[in-house]
């Protein structure tokens, strides 16, 4: 056949007369033939003992009609010829067969979305291999379902054949790619408690928006389902809804598979309350008194599954400094429908006496074994744990060096002894990123970063970057080593090089320096740094007061800036103390964040003085989870040992502290000095509040807003003797803003824009009413 395409149709045609003809020349099912010799014609490539095998009928004897159908059809189904036809001939049956031709060319026509290449991975047809129908349907089922995989459920694909000379074919896929099959509406039943826009929110699948050509969750992916009830599961039971299930879910496909609709049927039930917590213990000789000092859950509280995991976490924890193996906290929970509220008793129960025989690990070829290990508190022959494995087998995952983590358990040499075994999936943790990034204040930037969280399968960090923008420079080295000396010890050594030129400024600076430090947890929520840090800090390139010559006019900066001109070295040691809410997470709906730090500078080089810092942070969700709050203080001191005088680049500047101002844009200034620079000062503070809330968009637009308002003050030198002998104002005056914020998740990174306006400043502040930040990666 030389035009094109002969379809399944047709070959299903041939094949069928094929069969019918010869079955209708034998005659009727009473009769029988016999045959002494087979004739094979029509066959180039296949053996006749090969032929002969599939035929498999005996010589001399009878053959009845329903056992050359048999023989044909096995022929046929060999999938080694495209016609058979059996003719008896007297005392001769002649197999007459047209083999299939051989594949010349494989081709694709109509894809755009998909490459040549990357379709020919997909199909196991093969060029000068032997054309199969059946094996082209499954390479057109294949490629159908590799769209499908992207969203486009109405794509389609034919195979054809264009017959060739010498018994070949090309063989060729056309493929109709059709749109994107995009989820239109995600709908619930049942909700009562929180909205639907609320619970879209807290899903992985999104719906279609107006950058549903960027936004790839808005497709429908069946495996994100299941992930998907989990996420609504844990939502609902960590705001007191115990009794929440999934009923079902009801993926709809439109009449013309374009789109996609698909609603979740929920059963809420009563939201709960704690009522009575009590602590028992059934096993003789251990105190209860002890373990009910590690209860975390109070009465009168929200249920939430994570507070009663991290108490029996927490018991668990004492159980062992204790030396106490084997102990099981069953947490018992007695329902009141009446008032909604649920009694919990922990009760301390003898387990099963079961070791760990050993942990094998499977499916690293990078990390080395170590790293996995060191995340398992268990060891070979310590007792048997299932929650520790648990949580070992989450801390594995957290680490973002595996695209999978699964640890399981099974009997080990006997019944008292199990192998935990845990098999892994790598993933890339390098990455090389190219960045931009925008401010109003400091233009347009660039950056450039190469990091590896996973240096030569260790799980140590290398972060090498580089960033300049209008006025600035920075670049950095920092290597990370988490677990030094083989212990819960973050050790860090960091290397920078920054420079900035005239930054809303009349002169210039530059620092270089490392910083080596150490950090160790100190309790559930609290870790401690200490560092050491060796810096040079110069500033130069101060204007001297004089006449421009070029229009007469006096240029140049405060006498105090001009003589602290030059570079200084630091050596400090220093602490800072964290604490975080959010490392155990009790409370879903609010975290606190905490931070106090000193450096004391005087080891060595030029500064002797104490700086100190605090910070304190809280994130709350309210009305329904759609309002974000956010409040924030933090204040600094600079105290110079040996009366010296502080210099800028040791003094606390503006720069980022309240919105509304720019860079060095308030503190103290020398009004006196022709180019009126900012001088820093020894102490600061600054409030930030912030509320961010939907604006009825929908959310796959993420588009939120928010309002500001922001408060402030740097003030304070050890040198107030300005220019021309006047005395430079570095009293606390207090500057304030407000403004509103636009929020935008676009798929070049996120943007806000902040318009603000100064309710309280001074005439020489310079004003920023308007920033646009961006940063993004690619």
């Amino acid at each position: 056949m030389t035009d094109r395409k002969l379809g399944k149709g047709a070959l299903a045609l041939i094949s069928a007369l094929a069969v019918a003809a010869p079955v209708g020349m034998i005659a009727t099912p009473a009769s029988a033939y016999v045959f002494s010799n087979v004739k094979i014609e029509g066959n180039r490539r296949i053996e006749p003992q090969t032929i002969l095998s599939y035929l498999d009928l005996p010589r001399g004897q009878d053959v009845s009609a329903g056992d050359l159908n048999d023989a044909m059809q096995r022929l046929q189904n060999s999938g080694l010829f495209e016609t058979v036809e059996l003719v008896p001939t007297g005392g001769t049956l002649v197999v007459k067969i047209a083999e299939y031709p051989t594949i010349n060319a494989i081709s694709f026509e109509g894809n755009k979305r998909l490459k040549d290449e990357n379709l020919a991975e997909i199909v196991k047809s093969k060029s000068r291999r032997v054309y199969s129908p059946a094996q082209a349907e499954a390479d057109a089922a294949a490629i159908s379902q590799v769209y499908a995989a992207q969203g486009r459920l109405a794509a389609r694909v034919d195979p054809s054949i264009i017959r060739r000379s010498d018994n070949r074919v090309d063989l060729v896929f056309e493929v109709f790619e059709g749109d994107v099959t995009e989820i239109e509406r995600i709908g619930f039943v049942g909700n009562r408690a929180f909205s639907d826009k609320k619970l879209r929110n807290v899903l992985e699948t999104k719906q279609a928006g107006i950058l549903r050509t960027f936004i790839k969750r808005d497709t429908f992916a069946p495996e994100r389902l299941p992930v998907d009830e989990k996420l609504l599961t844990d939502f609902y039971r960590s705001r007191g809804y115990a009794d929440f299930k999934v009923q079902a879910v009801a993926p709809e496909v439109a009449r013309e598979r374009d789109a996609f609709y698909i609603t979740f049927q929920i059963q809420e039930g009563p939201r709960y309350s704690f009522g009575n917590v009590d602590t028992i213990s059934e096993i003789p000789g251990v105190d209860a008194a002890e373990f009910a000092a590690q209860n975390r859950v109070k009465k009168g509280e929200i249920y939430n599954p994570t507070i009663i995991d991290t108490t029996i976490r927490r018991m668990e924890a004492l159980a062992l400094r204790k030396g106490l193996n084997f102990v099981n906290i069953e947490p018992r929970i007695t329902r009141n429908e009446r008032n909604q509220t649920l009694d919990l008793t922990f009760a301390l129960t003898r387990g099963q006496r079961v070791f760990v025989e050993r942990i094998d690990i499977e499916g690293n070829t990078t990390t080395l074994d170590e790293v996995i290990r060191r995340q398992f508190t268990t060891v070979e022959g310590d007792p048997f744990n299932p929650r520790e494995i648990r949580n070992s087998a989450e801390r594995l995952r957290a680490l973002g060096y595996f695209s999978d983590v699964q640890a399981e358990s099974r009997q080990g040499s006997s019944p008292e002894r199990v192998i935990v075994d845990v098999n892994v999936e790598e993933q890339p943790t390098g990455s090389l990123s190219f960045g931009a990034s925008y401010g109003v204040a400091t233009g347009v930037g660039f950056n450039v970063s190469l990091s590896e969280k996973n240096f030569l399968g260790r799980g140590q960090e290398v972060d090498v970057s580089f960033a300049t923008g209008s006025g600035t420079q920075s670049s950095g080295l920092t290597f990370v080593e988490p677990y030094f000396l083989g212990r819960d010890l973050r050790a860090k050594l960091q290397l920078w090089y920054n420079t900035t030129d005239r930054l809303n400024s009349d002169y210039n600076t530059r620092a270089v320096g490392f910083l080596t430090s150490l950090e160790f947890p100190v309790s559930e929520n609290g870790r401690l740094e200490m560092r050491y840090k060796l810096s040079k800090d110069t500033l130069f390139d101060v204007d001297a007061i004089g006449i421009d010559p070029d229009d007469g006019d006096e240029i140049g900066s405060s006498p105090i800036l001009y003589n602290e001109q030059g570079g200084y070295f630091t050596s400090a040691l220093g602490y800072t103390y964290t604490y975080d809410s959010s490392i155990t997470g009790l409370d879903p709906l609010t975290s606190y964040r905490l931070r106090f730090g000193q450096d004391f500078a005087g080891l060595g080089g030029d500064v002797k003085s104490i700086t100190t810092t605090i910070y304190g942070g809280v994130q709350s969700n309210a009305w329904r989870e759609n309002v974000t709050m956010l409040a924030e203080f933090e204040a600094g001191a600079v105290h110079m040992l040996n009366d010296d005088n502080s210099r800028l680049l040791d003094r606390f500047t503006g720069n980022s502290k309240i919105r509304g101002f720019e860079p060095n844009g308030y503190g103290p200034r020398d009004l006196a000095a022709p180019n009126e620079d900012m001088l820093g000062g020894n102490y600061f503070w600054a409030l930030r509040t912030e509320v961010q809330f939907p604006l009825g968009l929908p959310e796959e637009y993420g588009i939120t807003g928010g309002l500001f308002a922001d408060a402030g003050s740097v003030w304070g030198l050890d040198n107030t003797t300005g220019a021309f002998g006047e005395e430079v104002d570095d009293g606390m005056k207090i500057r304030a803003a407000i403004g509103a914020s636009l929020f935008w998740t676009t798929p070049i990174g996120p943007l806000r824009f902040n318009f603000s306006h100064a309710v309280k400043k001074e005439d020489y502040d310079d004003e920023q009413n308007f920033d646009l930040t961006i940063s993004t990666k690619f």
